[in-house]
């Protein structure tokens, strides 16, 4: 699996496009809002000859959400969320303004929703969907266990843990979901998180403040 990283709007948050040799892509948390943000992600997409055929978000903060309606929209897929994040997602229209993006356009997220156990699949491609909630109530991290690889959103940083101090977040939550859920993971399991650099379970392991 092939994963590239995109880093878009004001928050800095890392958009994630997962792809193989069959060509089929998975867009996880398309943050991009900006005309400019948009043609980056589609320019990227068509000069690698990306067949898009799903949209996932980790968790549905605003940062997360900004570029859903126009995967969506542009490549006919749907957003596939966890069923607790529902409230989440419909509230950032709400919101949205107060933090300057006054042209964001809300969107329902698909019925079919994502559950820890299930597995998201495409191309020759499976990942597991793992429930960590405690960031936001229905975040869910994606692993692919052959790659040992984990698109993580904001669960886990390098040397520090995603807040809680949103609506639905609970720090107790979060160590726990940290210590029994991605902790699990191999410590050689890279994780790709939703701001800054890529880290490893074995570095936060052993040096994450938060967590020694």
């Amino acid at each position: 699996m092939n994963i590239t990283c995109l880093t878009f709007n004001p928050f800095q948050e890392n958009t994630y496009l997962l792809h193989d040799d069959t060509k089929e892509c998975v867009v996880v948390d398309p943050g991009c809002y900006e005309q400019t943000e948009q043609q980056e992600l589609k320019r990227y997409i068509e000069a690698n000859d990306l067949k898009v055929v799903r949209l996932l978000n980790t968790h549905c903060h605003i940062d997360h959400v900004l570029g859903n309606k126009f995967v969506a929209d542009t490549y006919g897929v749907e957003l596939e969320i966890h069923e607790k994040e529902l409230e989440i997602l419909r509230a950032v229209p709400v919101y949205a303004p107060n933090y300057g993006f006054q042209m964001y356009s809300g969107m329902e997220a698909s019925t079919n929703y994502l559950k820890e156990g299930d597995t998201v699949k495409f191309g020759n491609t499976e990942l597991q969907i793992i429930f960590s909630p405690g960031h936001a109530p229905g975040h869910v991290v994606f692993y692919s266990e052959p790659d040992k690889v984990c698109i993580g959103g904001d669960v886990l940083f390098k040397g520090s843990i995603g807040r809680t101090d949103l609506p639905g977040g609970d720090f107790d939550t979060l160590i726990n979901s940290i210590r029994t859920k991605l902790f699990t993971l191999p410590d050689e399991t890279v994780v790709y998180p939703g701001h800054g650099p890529e880290t490893t379970i074995a570095y936060e392991k052993k040096y994450n403040p938060f967590l020694r």
